[in-house]
């Protein structure tokens, strides 16, 4: 029998991906003396406490995200490990091999992260509506919220397309089990509630950045939005306006990704992570992306073991040829793990090298690493890096696009020329028509924002996708013998990922993205 919910903050802080994912009733979770949401709600602190956790459900959606994004990718790959064909393994190799099913977890972890992040964002907003606030702390708090809610729809319909739009508190189990609505009525809702976060929010008056979403996200958020529905004037408008909020390229590359440069002028919004002991906010993307060891410390400085994790997103070669002769950011974003692997499959290393020329010495081997989430650190697994979602650069990269697609080129190039030409030690690029600059744009685009999850959606947004992979997983079956025969089979139904199955035994209103069977 279905029962009325009883929700209180503390269950939706910590249980509201189950509620997303769980049908039927609730026992009553809480003691009759814990703060419930109609006791919570009523000071603008508790209002950004709740506020603070839809923020946490990013973190979640980045450990997850660079295996759809990046390894799905002709960015990056795995590790081959064939002594255990665990699925802890061969799910995330299957997103990398395009034969991903409807019981892949780590498809499904995307798909709890980004509704975990919108059923808390839904809280906030339907409670602010009859909170006595400050009218301009409960603006800021609204566009924020707002702003959550359209970045996590936005990823949910580009891998998945139509989806289930839920927009308000759970309160009862019936309001949890919805079907997928149209891509386009999402699409609707992410431009409006993005555009809301414009109208609500203040651009950054400080850097660093405090590292909550600013005026400026949201501007690029829609402006992303409009160029994947190939809507280039409005982008345009957008990206124009992003350059007058004080946003700046940083001079050196590699200074970046340095954790002493968080959430700088060339940032519009990273994910944040802090490193500590217990406080399980910290990161750690350098070991998953280094080759399985025993013993890591020759790279990270720290003793540890990521036989577990690692192995995963290791840049592939097609993408160091990708760099020019001469570029800075090849350097700054891959290094060479060098050394050896055992009869377990497990790497010895013997010596961290620059990836510029580099070629193995007899009996060893190297094996490239993404560089740009490496920096010192004390304890395993316990990193200060943040992830990277909107650069300036990403900005400047987008205009030019949305110019070239208007037929403006030469303007086009003065933007790809800014972000080009200062710290790379390259020269400007020219261009004699939008067809030749387009592809001079989309390599770009690989190049300066290789690793940050833009790689995939970028070539489904430009229609590369198939072409591009399948020309790319014939290259690589030809590299790796350990590729099965049915790999790289790229085709139009996998421009999508299937829908959680675990999400359709619970709601048979939910249907399947067509070509996927269990």
């Amino acid at each position: 029998m279905k029962t009325t919910i009883k929700i209180n903050i503390w269950v939706l802080i910590f249980l509201s991906s189950l509620i997303i994912s769980c049908k039927k009733s609730f026992i009553e979770l809480a003691p009759q003396d814990s703060p419930s949401s109609a006791t919570f709600f009523k000071t603008e602190e508790q209002f950004r406490q709740a506020l603070i956790a839809a923020y946490n459900a990013l973190r979640g959606l980045m450990n997850v995200d660079f295996y759809t994004a990046e390894m799905r990718s002709d960015n990056t790959h795995y590790e081959n490990y064939a002594v255990n064909r665990g699925d802890g393994y061969v799910h995330r190799e299957n997103i990398a091999d395009f034969l991903d099913h409807p019981t892949n977890s780590y498809i499904a972890n995307l798909y709890y992260a980004c509704y975990t992040g919108i059923a808390r964002a839904n809280v906030v907003i339907d409670h602010l509506e009859g909170a006595t606030l400050d009218e301009s702390a409960k603006r800021d708090i609204d566009g924020q919220a707002k702003f959550l809610r359209a970045f996590f729809y936005f990823k949910l319909v580009r891998y998945f397309g139509d989806v289930p739009l839920s927009l308000h508190e759970v309160t009862k189990a019936d309001d949890a089990f919805l079907p997928r609505t149209p891509a386009a009525e999402v699409y609707q809702q992410i431009i409006s509630d993005a555009t809301a976060a414009i109208d609500q929010l203040e651009p950054p008056t400080t850097f660093p950045q405090n590292g909550l979403a600013s005026k400026g996200a949201a501007t690029m958020l829609l402006a992303e939005v409009y160029m994947t529905q190939h809507q280039y004037p409005e982008a345009e408008t957008l990206l124009r306006n992003l350059t007058t909020m004080g946003y700046e390229l940083l001079p050196d590359y590699a200074s970046v990704f340095s954790t002493s440069n968080k959430n700088s002028k060339e940032s519009i919004f990273e994910v944040q992570y802090q490193q500590g002991v217990t406080d399980g906010q910290q990161s750690n993307f350098i070991y998953r992306f280094l080759p399985r060891s025993t013993n890591t410390a020759i790279i990270t400085g720290v003793q540890t073991n990521n036989v577990g994790d690692g192995g995963y997103n290791n840049p592939t070669q097609d993408m160091i040829a990708a760099y020019e002769p001469g570029d800075k950011r090849l350097d700054a974003s891959i290094g060479i793990a060098e050394g050896v692997y055992d009869a377990s499959m497990l790497f010895t290393f013997s010596a961290n090298k620059s990836v510029v020329g580099y070629q193995a010495p007899t009996g060893k081997i190297g094996i490239p690493y993404i560089k740009k989430m490496l920096h010192p650190h004390s304890s395993a697994n316990n990193t200060d890096d943040n992830w990277p979602i909107y650069r300036y650069a990403d900005a400047l990269l987008l205009l030019a696009e949305a110019l070239n697609e208007q037929g403006n080129v030469q303007e086009a190039l003065t933007y790809i020329n800014q972000v080009r030409v200062p710290r790379t030690g390259l020269d400007a690029l020219t261009a004699t028509g939008p067809d030749a600059l387009r592809e001079l744009i989309a390599h770009e685009r690989r190049v300066e924002l290789a690793f940050e999850n833009h790689r995939w959606h970028d070539l489904v947004r430009t229609g590369k996708a198939i072409e591009v992979m399948t020309t790319f997983g014939a290259k690589l079956k030809q590299q790796l013998n350990y590729l099965p025969t049915d790999a790289f089979h790229v085709v139009d139904y996998r421009m999508l990922y299937p829908i959680p199955q675990a999400e359709r035994d619970l709601n048979p209103a939910l249907t399947q993205n067509p070509g996927y069977t269990n």
